[in-house]
């Protein structure tokens, strides 16, 4: 009888075994496999929010497809206090463990609502904008300059959510001055900025912040991410510039900045530039002229007058030799790198050609027709005519 008994329960504890064993091996293969997800979702994980709250709020939202399979995982995985509160972006057919590394991993929100506040050359405003998960695209939900207008509804609504992101972003070419004025209207940064940096010790580029970031912090932020690349770019020049120093490069990088919107014309422009300083030529730049006249306050909103061409000033490159005593602007990467490494050519003159770049030339023969087709342009256009052409 015990014989039996005991073949009994060895037959039961064997099918225990390999029914634990069925269980283990499906609940890792639900754990590790294509989740059910059809479609991606943006899904918020709230301040405090406990391990089981979040698993259910999943499974309701048909991103996992048992509860407590991804809360068993979790904590096995010692990644059940690891929670961070935010709004994380799901594909579809994520798996737990992907889930899991969305929720415990990334530290920023993935998804959700954004706040942008991009200060251009000739103006700032501010950008709340929301990801479409379905698309994975931002779809803007309010757009306004804070310099002019109330703050909207819409954007008060949502400024005060845990999970909102901030970024603040820089364009190309705009002044020191440009950056500490809109950054006192950023109402989601603190403190105050007790001088405006250096011109051109900015680094123009989109910066991630906490609300009540320090305005003083943040610009020390893009000081040091310019000083890394110029000091990187610099180190990889080429032989042969006509730079006594880093700022110099600096100096002649702003002049490019503002010379041309267009990637593809940087190193021309600068080429112009080395080749007239290694002529011992005068600049003779107009966005240099314009900084003298406006210091970097502002935009000049006119065509510069003959009297301002012929003011005597440390930034009129078509008085003075060389470069301007400073930057003229904070330059992005792309320009640094045109100044370090312009094209090789002969080219000493440019002018606007139409088409938003420029036609550039080797003799002054050239450039006089291009000049001359230009003038026709503006005149077919109704323009005033700009007197500060590059080379006159």
């Amino acid at each position: 009888m015990w014989r039996s008994i005991a073949s009994n329960a060895l037959t039961l504890f064997i099918v225990l075994l390999v029914v634990a064993a069925g269980i283990l091996a499906w609940g890792r293969e639900e754990y590790t496999g294509p989740g059910p997800l059809t479609d991606a979702i943006c899904f918020r994980v709230e301040r405090g929010a406990s391990l089981s709250q979040v698993s259910r709020a999943l499974e309701a939202q048909g991103a996992v497809s048992d509860a407590r399979i991804f809360r068993i995982g979790a904590d096995y995985s010692e990644k059940a206090q690891l929670l961070k509160f935010g709004s994380y972006l799901i594909p579809p057919g994520a798996s737990m463990v992907d889930v899991l590394a969305s929720l415990t991993e990334g530290g920023q929100s993935t998804c959700g609502r954004e706040v942008n506040f991009r200060i251009g050359v000739n103006a700032a405003d501010v950008v709340l904008r929301e990801l479409d998960a379905t698309t994975n695209r931002y779809v803007e939900v309010v757009k306004f300059d804070p310099a002019v207008e109330a703050l909207p509804q819409a954007y008060i609504d949502v400024v005060e959510e845990s999970d909102i992101r901030f970024r603040v972003t820089l364009a190309e070419g705009v002044t020191s001055w440009q950056v500490t004025e809109a950054l006192k209207r950023a109402d989601f940064l603190t403190g105050e900025v007790a001088a405006v940096p250096r011109e051109g010790s900015l680094a123009p580029d989109s910066y991630e912040v906490d609300k009540g970031s320090d305005r003083a912090a943040l610009l020390a932020r893009m000081t040091t991410a310019q000083e890394q690349i110029l000091a990187a770019l610099w180190a990889s020049r080429v032989d042969g510039l006509p730079y006594a120093t880093p700022e110099e490069a600096l100096i002649m990088a702003s002049i490019v900045e503002k010379e041309t919107g267009v990637a593809q014309e940087r190193r021309q422009v600068a080429s112009v530039f080395v080749n007239r300083l290694e002529r011992g030529m005068r600049l003779q730049t107009d966005p240099t002229v314009i900084y003298g006249v406006t210091m970097g306050q502002g935009v000049l909103g006119r065509g510069i007058r003959q009297s301002e061409l012929r003011r005597e000033t440390p930034y009129n490159t078509y008085v003075i030799d060389g470069l301007p005593p400073t930057p003229i602007a904070n330059p992005g990467r792309l320009s640094i790198e045109a100044a370090l490494n312009p094209d090789t050519t002969d080219y000493i003159f440019f002018v606007a050609d139409g088409t938003g770049g420029h036609a550039f030339a080797v003799t002054l023969q050239e450039h006089n027709a291009n000049v001359a087709r230009w003038r026709e342009i503006e005149r077919t256009r109704g323009q005033e005519s700009q007197t500060g052409v590059q080379g006159e």
